[in-house]
């Protein structure tokens, strides 16, 4: 069945239909445009509302990351970040693989139907023009017929009227003869023109309109089945980011298994603990014998520390401990005297880490130097090597500093009531950069402002840095028997000396809990053991 068969007189049925099926296209162009405004409006306000709870870089709120419930709202809002992103995505590929194909395409089915439109309209005219060819004919033909028709009647009646003369019988004969002739050649046209006419039509209606009615229903066919695709592609588009989006819901989910609130419980008590005692009784003081002044001083208790909250209580120490009473702000000091016990030891590592890298990185640029300079004295086409002495100087310099500086840290650590090989570690105190020495031409060591000191004249640190390493060598030998044990959230390289390589899932041994320093030892089931961030797993600690 085909349109130029079965509608081969329903030309307007067929010019409506087709112009429908270009308006639908044109519809569900504008539907799918929409449907696009909507996904990036959306995809924008997403992102506002993760962009409004975020927090800002030295907020209050950045630092309350380290609890895994506030670590784990940021895990959602950067889910949500990619997820507001995939839907961008759905709108873009909507846009290009839905509007614009289907706009072109569009544009493309106008140009094809008008084409074909236009053949008709050329057919019907020419059978038009043919009709009236054959109707101009046919009327001459019917207007020659009674002219002759007449004159033969006249001529018939001239010849039987006897007052007639011969003259105008034959003069009648004759003009009805040649009225006969030209009616017979207006019967022939007629006869021509309407053989035309027949063959025309019937190439017009078996030919012609079918052949365009066909091409018609082809393209209008070709349009469904491309409409049809857009249709498919209206779901495909957002089925292929549902993976992803799926991941970013997963994320979500594992934001919020991820939260550990025993472990939050241990970060806060970590981070607050101050390591006083807390206050006794209070001593009856008897007025009848004179103020106790030292027993009521005792009654707080005498900490070891110079500075802590009873400090901040004022000049009268015999005035109770206020838990809810406000207290003004210490003055800093850079002993961190001002912090209370265990929060003054954590401070006072920290800043013997800091400085342990720091120290490392002139011991490495020291060595470089060196051998810089080795290369510049065997082949001094390259270079000079008294160039290079200034910043072998000022790289002594600055290890000599750092170093009396790690022994300043260090004296007060152990005031703190803490040993300092904890916090010396290998990796990130190496022992080359506790032990090296920079040298000159002449391999003399330098002193603090650069210029040679005595051979054989002792560093001051080094005693200390050797008892460090002393006590770190006897721990190893000890196998300290496993306090707990722990899962692995992330996978951590280990690149450095004296960690120990994890994979996301491990199980391993603690051995040794986190002191502050953000590490803790762990041991595998091979007897290896090394520290790893202790941010990085999930603890459970033996009872």
């Amino acid at each position: 069945m085909d349109w130029g068969t079965d509608l081969w007189d329903q030309y307007d049925i067929i010019d409506k239909h087709t112009q429908s099926g270009l308006e639908l296209v044109e519809k569900y162009v504008k539907f799918v445009k929409e449907r696009t405004e909507i996904e990036q409006n959306y995809a924008k306000q997403l992102r506002s509302l993760t962009k409004k709870y975020n927090p800002k870089r030295g907020c209050k709120e950045e630092q309350e990351c380290r609890f895994s419930n506030h670590q784990s709202f940021l895990d959602i809002l950067n889910e949500m970040n990619d997820y507001a992103g995939q839907r961008e995505l759905i709108a873009e590929n909507m846009m290009m693989n839905i509007c614009i194909e289907l706009t072109k395409y569009l544009q493309e089915l106008k140009m094809e139907r008008k084409t074909h439109l236009s053949e008709a309209k050329k057919a019907q005219q020419s059978l038009e023009s043919t009709y009236k060819q054959l109707d101009s004919s046919k009327k001459r033909f019917e207007r020659e017929w009674r002219e002759a028709d007449k004159a033969a009647q006249y001529a018939e009646k001239t010849d039987q009227d006897i007052n007639a003369t011969k003259a105008d019988v034959e003069k009648a004969k004759q003009q009805a003869n040649m009225r006969t002739h030209i009616a017979e050649e207006c019967k022939n046209d007629y006869a021509a023109q309407l053989q035309k006419y027949n063959k025309e039509q019937s190439q017009f209606y078996f030919s012609d309109m079918p052949l365009i009615f066909n091409k018609l229903q082809d393209m209008d066919e070709r349009r469904v089945r491309k409409l049809a695709q857009g249709y498919v592609l209206f779901s495909d588009t957002e089925r292929h980011v549902m993976p992803i989006i799926g991941k970013c819901l997963e994320g979500v989910t594992k934001a919020g298994t991820n939260v550990n609130e025993r472990n939050d419980s241990i970060v806060l008590i970590e981070q607050y603990k101050s390591g006083f005692e807390r206050p006794g009784d209070l001593d009856f003081e008897d007025y009848s014998q004179g103020i106790n002044r030292a027993s009521s001083d005792s009654s707080l208790g005498t900490l070891g520390t110079p500075k802590g909250p009873l400090e901040l209580l004022g000049k009268n120490r015999s005035k109770p401990f206020w838990l809810f009473s406000k207290k003004s702000k210490p003055t800093v000091t850079e002993d961190f005297g001002h912090l209370p016990p265990e929060q003054r030891r954590k401070r006072l590592q920290q800043k013997l880490d800091d400085i342990g890298k720091e120290l490392q990185k002139e011991v490495d640029q020291s060595e470089a130097l060196d051998k810089m300079k080795d290369v510049y004295e065997k082949n001094p086409q390259m270079g000079d090597p008294a160039s290079l002495s200034p910043q072998i100087n000022q790289t002594a310099q600055n290890m000599e500093r750092l170093r009396l500086e790690l022994s300043k840290y260090e004296s007060w650590l152990t005031e703190a009531g803490r040993r300092g090989d904890s916090m010396l570690r290998r990796d990130t105190l190496p022992e080359d950069a506790l032990s090296y020495r920079s040298h000159s031409n002449n391999n003399e060591p330098y002193s603090p402002d650069g210029t040679p000191s005595e051979e054989g004249t002792p560093d001051p640190s080094q005693a200390i840095y050797a008892e460090f390493d002393d006590d770190f060598e006897e721990e190893e030998e000890e196998l300290v028997a496993p306090i707990g044990q722990c899962t692995a959230m992330y996978n951590f390289p280990g690149a450095s000396e004296g960690t120990i390589t994890m994979q996301e899932g491990e199980v391993l041994s603690v051995v040794e809990e986190d002191k502050g320093d953000g590490w803790t030892r762990v041991r595998r089931a091979n007897g290896n053991e090394g520290y790893i961030p202790t941010s990085y797993v999930s603890i459970s600690l033996s009872k």
